[in-house]
């Protein structure tokens, strides 16, 4: 058992540190390095035991990843409430099919602009947070969500209303991103990018605004905090998030289309966050991976009942995978309210002090 113990002191716990930066690093343990280069080098080498289809669904994740960073930094770390997300993540979308069909700009630069426009947007629709809190800033971003969906359907000069818009094959530095492994080496690394960008976000001093504001905002503006600014300043960056990923989603799909950016969906980035646990990164992450895959995951069950028992359940069962799905959600949000983060890091503690997990008794 010692032995076991040296080993797991020697390469796995965390380090002795000496000032604040190595306090500070993000992966500190040798274990969170070393599987985070296991893990670049499983997403390098995916190619090897992944189809078109299964890049298809990681794409996904990647594109919701995204906009639920952008969601978290929102809801889970300043504390403003929003069920309007999926209106900026339309923004987004729709900007950057504008700006490759109608400016031919070309895909990477339209993804910033779309980004950049969001978070315009975001600001405005963020004006009415320094009056408002809770219940009705929720209620606020709701109506800008109806605008949107109502702007969408109905501005057909500009959006083609239920047609859409569609979209050539993105290019990146003259490269057409055609098949899914392309496109999914992009993704990633602009995911990567971004959650970086959002992990350090709360390291810094606009970080600790958020965290300061979403406590307790009285007392933030009491202390010097500029309450209003910092709260525009979420908009703004949470907006610019779902802007991207608006862009990246148009670009997937190859079409900017207004059943996309529904009400519903504003939900689902919702649950991506509750889900995976407010206020981490690495909760978004959890919460993104459950939404994304579990509806796949219970398709392959029917798939599966079908072709084994009778053909017919799949109309018998499909509509209760939904059921299902919103049942899980509950029974997470009721007996496990701090999220997937909350299990990983109760797992996390128990092997930080093994062999020896009588000491938390």
């Amino acid at each position: 058992m010692s032995g076991l113990s040296d080993i797991y002191n020697r390469y796995l716990a965390s380090n002795a540190v000496s000032t604040y930066e190595e306090d500070e690093r993000i992966f500190r343990t040798r274990f969170k390095r070393a599987a985070f280069a296991v893990f670049l080098v499983l997403s390098a080498a995916s190619p090897l035991f992944a189809d078109e289809g299964d890049f298809f669904i990681l794409n996904l994740a990647l594109v919701n990843l995204i906009s639920a960073l952008g969601l978290n930094i929102l809801v889970g770390f300043t504390g403003l409430l929003s069920l309007g997300h999926a209106a900026f993540v339309g923004v987004g979308a729709y900007c950057s099919a504008l700006c490759i069909t109608k400016l031919g700009i070309p895909f990477l630069p339209s993804v910033l602009l779309a980004g950049i426009v969001a978070a315009i947007v975001g600001i405005l629709v963020g004006i009415p947070s320094l009056r408002i809190k809770g219940f009705y800033l929720m209620v606020a971003t709701l109506a800008f969500q109806f605008i949107i969906d109502y702007a969408i359907i109905h501005w057909e000069s500009l959006t083609r209303g239920i047609r859409g818009i569609e979209l050539p094959t993105p290019t990146l530095l003259g490269l057409p991103l055609q098949k899914q492994v392309y496109y999914f080496y992009f993704c990633f690394l602009l995911a990567m990018l971004l959650t970086w960008g959002g992990k350090n976000l709360f390291r810094s001093k606009i970080g600790r605004a958020f965290v300061a504001i979403r406590d307790n905002d009285v007392s933030a503006e009491i202390i010097g905090v500029p309450v209003f600014g910092y709260k525009l300043l979420s908009f703004a960056i949470a907006s610019f998030y779902a802007g991207v990923a608006g862009a990246l989603f148009a670009g997937l799909q190859r079409a900017a289309m207004p059943g996309d950016f529904t009400f519903f969906h504003s939900v689902m980035f919702l649950a991506m966050v509750l889900v995976g646990g407010l206020g981490s990164i690495l909760g978004t992450v959890f919460g993104v991976l459950f939404v994304t895959l579990v509806p796949f995951g219970l398709d392959s069950i029917v798939s599966w009942l079908a072709r084994i028992y009778d053909p017919n359940i799949t109309i018998l069962v499909g509509p209760a995978k939904e059921l299902a799905f919103g049942l899980l959600i509950i029974l997470f949000i009721i007996f496990e309210p701090v999220g997937l983060v909350g299990i990983w890091m109760r797992i996390r503690d128990y092997f930080r002090i093994w062999p020896l997990p009588y000491i938390s008794e």
